[in-house]
């Protein structure tokens, strides 16, 4: 299964205080297959574990030992971010939310690993479908 890793258990696989900690942890030892996310993923999640270098380096290890696929965002998938923002906007959508939306549509991969079941459970990829909501 391929699947797109989401700010909130990425944090929550290093951060050992965050309350889904151990749900994520045994999700991730069950899971096979390949991780994808994006570089705006990556700034949240090293932005939430600023206080500790330790954990920073961590969630850097994450990508550097291709646990998780940084798919980086080009001028076509920045236009199709932007245009989420605004079809969202009631919400509203952020811009990590909108590259994973976008990383979705453009490598027909459905299922999204978050803690983020209120936005991700409204947000559509094309034709209308909805997302595979994981752990």
């Amino acid at each position: 299964m391929n699947a797109i890793l989401d700010t909130g258990p990425w944090v929550a696989l290093i951060d050992r205080s965050e309350s889904n900690h151990s749900k994520c942890v045994q999700w991730f030892k069950d899971f096979s297959g390949r991780l994808y996310s994006t570089e705006a993923v990556l700034t949240e999640v090293l932005y939430l574990l600023n206080f500790s270098i330790t954990a920073q380096k961590a969630a850097f290890d994450f990508v550097l030992e291709l646990i998780v696929e940084i798919i980086p965002t080009d001028i076509d998938s920045t236009r199709q971010a932007r245009a989420l923002m605004a079809k969202y906007a009631d919400l509203p959508m952020d811009y990590a939310d909108a590259t994973i939306v976008t990383l979705a549509e453009n490598a027909a991969v459905s299922h999204i690993v978050t803690l983020d079941k209120k936005d991700f459970s409204i947000y559509r990829l094309p034709g209308g479908k909805a997302f595979h909501i994981l752990p």
